[in-house]
């Protein structure tokens, strides 16, 4: 499948500096990672494999000050075309913070918020406080990243199908069991997901759910094509993970294995997926979209 579109995104990437608070970086075997990633590096990846925008995802830091931080590396970087920064949706000042967010120097570029859903309890999106601050995102305009496991799916279909004003994005799919391969009970709860008409997801993250040192792309395709079946071209996105995705793969090694594992798909599918879907899942800003 070909990528030279006009409109081509990138739905999830990160950058960090290894001195800027990131303390999960100090974790055993990331190593690879335990560095601090630039634009410079990034537009040189992203130069490589013609891609040409980026959604720049908050990090693990859980704090207003990286947003802060994202936001102003957005409005300093052409190919940044939105971030989707740190929130706590259990606060009670949810709207409070995200006006907070759009003052600030290139706040322009919010577009989504994410919490680090994945650190919590398997029904942590059916509490109603959740609940309460996830509609305030939906009523900002805002789409929700979901980084979470596999056993919090349903949940995550539950909250989907409660807030159809709210935009979900599921990041790497859900974390499926790539490397065990089960297959079974991850596709089922994730077509539970997608039934949900404002529910979206990225094909992203997954050569670190596989064998991190011998996945292939016959590892990938079977999950790549359920989420294909659930979701259809209109609801999927690419996101490379990177710098992440250095634990398994280079980015472009990232870029190229999605191509293989989705196969020959008509032009419009694949336009979708490599871009409009993204674009219109956070309503980015870019030209030719």
């Amino acid at each position: 499948m070909s990528a030279d579109f006009s409109v081509t995104v990138d739905a999830h990437q990160h950058l960090w500096t290894v001195d800027g608070g990131y303390t999960w970086l100090d974790d055993a075997g990331l190593e690879p990672i335990r560095r601090t990633f630039t634009p410079a590096m990034l537009q040189a990846e992203l130069s490589a494999v013609g891609v040409r925008h980026t959604v720049l995802v908050e990090g693990g830091r859980c704090d207003r000050a990286e947003a802060a931080d994202l936001l102003r590396l957005a409005a300093e970087t052409p190919e940044i075309a939105g971030v989707v920064a740190w929130l706590d949706p259990a606060a009670d000042d949810v709207a409070a913070t995200i006006a907070a967010y759009r003052a600030l120097p290139g706040g322009d570029r919010l577009v989504g918020v994410r919490a680090q859903v994945q650190a919590e309890t398997t029904d942590y999106l059916d509490r109603a406080d959740v609940r309460r601050g996830l509609a305030a995102v939906g009523a900002a305009g805002l789409a929700f990243d979901l980084v979470i496991r596999a056993d919090q799916l349903r949940s995550a279909a539950r909250v989907a199908h409660a807030l159809p004003a709210v935009r979900f994005v599921l990041d790497h799919l859900g974390k499926p069991p790539i490397k065990a391969g089960d297959l079974d009970d991850w596709s089922a709860a994730l077509a539970g997901y997608a039934a949900a008409p404002n529910a979206y997801a990225k094909l992203s993250g997954l050569v670190t759910e596989a064998d991190w040192s011998g996945w292939t792309v016959g590892d990938l395709r079977p999950y790549v094509g359920a989420a294909l079946a659930a979701f259809g071209p209109e609801r999927l996105m690419f996101g490379s993970d990177w710098p992440v995705c250095l634990l398994a793969a280079t980015y472009g090694q990232v870029h190229a294995a999605l191509l293989e594992a989705l196969g020959p798909v008509p032009e419009q599918d694949a336009r979708a997926i490599l871009g409009a879907t993204a674009v219109r899942a956070y309503g980015l800003r870019v030209e030719g979209a």
